[in-house]
């Protein structure tokens, strides 16, 4: 958005999250139930999708599908999950959740590696949101890789 930077994206906190110094309060999640179609845009219900990762049924086997349940866990609101994903040098010690901000879909654009077989992954992928009544899109290019044997976010750069 012109003159507007949009909150950072899916895997970094500061975009698709903000740090605020007020006291921590945990912003309302939208409604998603184990029923509704899962955030990640698969077509799959949310607890047979994501929600299984979110509960930590399983680890995400590829690292397309640890992006997708970290984008389903920023809808949710699941800072548990996120920061349980993320890689130990890059953690941030907190995910604060920007309470305008709605996020409203997701395409993946380009996976590298990331499978069974590889030790690092890529995922390119554009994440759409309404922020202060506004539409927005994020395009990052997160990186991936192996930590004890799954799958966790490393860090990203945004793409233009």
């Amino acid at each position: 958005m012109p003159g507007v930077r949009p909150p950072r994206g899916v895997g970094d906190n500061d975009v698709m999250s903000r740090r605020k110094t007020r006291p921590r309060t945990s912003p309302a999640a939208p409604a998603v139930t184990a029923a509704s179609p899962c955030p990640c845009g698969l077509d799959a219900a949310y607890g047979a999708c994501c929600g299984r990762f979110h509960a930590g049924t399983g680890t995400a086997p590829t690292a397309e599908l640890l992006m997708r349940s970290r984008y389903s866990a920023f809808v949710v609101r699941d800072e548990a999950y996120l920061l349980r994903t993320w890689a130990p040098e890059t953690r941030p010690g907190e995910v604060d959740f920007d309470p305008g901000m709605r996020w409203a879909g997701l395409e993946i654009e380009e996976t590298g590696e990331g499978t069974a077989f590889h030790q690092h992954g890529t995922v390119t992928f554009t994440a759409r949101y309404v922020h202060g009544g506004e539409p927005g899109a994020l395009r990052e290019r997160s990186r991936f890789a192996r930590h004890e044997g799954a799958w966790v976010y490393v860090d990203g750069d945004f793409a233009e």
